[in-house]
C-alpha cells in the first residue's frame, strides 16, 4: 500500500495501517534525533517527540509528498523540543545540545545576533574540544553517526567492522559525556 493509502486506512480506523506508517517512518525519526546530543547520552526523549511529530503528521497530512511532510513535523517537534529545554520549560530535555548545523541556525533564531555569535563560538569549540578528546577514528565514526548514516554505511565508510564501529561510538559518547560533565 502507499503511504496515502495507508493514511486513509488509519484514519477509517485500521490499526495496522497506523503501525504500518510508525514503523515505516521510525528510521526517519532515529536519524533525526540522531543530529541531537543529549548530555545523559539519552535520545529516548527526542524519538518520542519525533514520533509524536510523525503521528501528528498522519493526521493532518492534506495531500503532496507524505515523506517530505512527514520528514519537517518530525523535525520540527524536536526542534520545538529543544527551543523549549534550552528556555527551562522542559525538565527532561533541558540537557539537549543541538550539534547539526542546520538545528543550531532554526533554534539560534529564537535568540538575539549575540546569541547566535556565541551559539556558533561554542559550536566551534566543541568540535575542537572532540578532535582533541576523541582519536582520529572515533571523531569520523561519529561525525557520520551524528550526520545519521547508518551503521552499515559507517562501516563500509570507515573500513571496518560492526563491533569496531560500535565499541568508537560507545567510547566517544562516554569522553562526551566525561567532557560535558567538567
Amino acid at each position: 500500500m502507499t503511504d496515502f493509502q495507508l493514511i486513509s486506512a488509519f484514519r477509517g480506523g485500521d490499526k495496522c495501517a497506523c503501525d504500518e506508517l510508525l514503523n515505516k517512518y521510525k528510521p526517519v525519526v532515529l536519524r533525526v534525533a540522531r543530529r541531537f546530543f543529549l548530555s545523559g547520552g539519552e535520545t529516548e526523549d527526542l524519538v518520542q517527540e519525533g514520533m509524536c511529530g510523525l503521528y501528528s503528521a498522519m493526521l493532518t497530512f492534506e495531500g503532496g509528498d507524505f515523506s517530505s511532510y512527514a520528514y519537517a513535523c518530525i523535525k520540527n517537534r524536536m526542534v520545538d523540543a529543544v527551543k523549549r529545554s534550552l528556555s527551562g520549560k522542559n525538565q527532561a530535555l533541558n540537557s539537549s545540545l543541538p550539534i547539526d548545523g542546520e538545528v543550531l541556525e532554526i533554534v539560534s533564531r529564537a535568540f538575539s545576533p549575540e546569541d547566535s555569535l556565541i551559539n556558533s563560538e561554542n559550536l566551534s569549540e566543541l568540535s575542537n574540544l572532540l578532535k582533541r578528546s576523541l582519536s582520529p577514528f572515533e571523531y569520523r565514526v561519529m561525525t557520520l553517526y551524528v550526520d545519521g548514516a547508518s551503521m552499515n554505511e559507517i562501516c563500509a565508510a570507515v573500513g571496518k567492522n560492526y563491533k569496531s564501529v560500535d565499541n568508537a561510538i560507545a567510547r566517544s559518547k562516554g569522553k562526551l559525556q566525561k567532557i560535558l560533565r567538567g
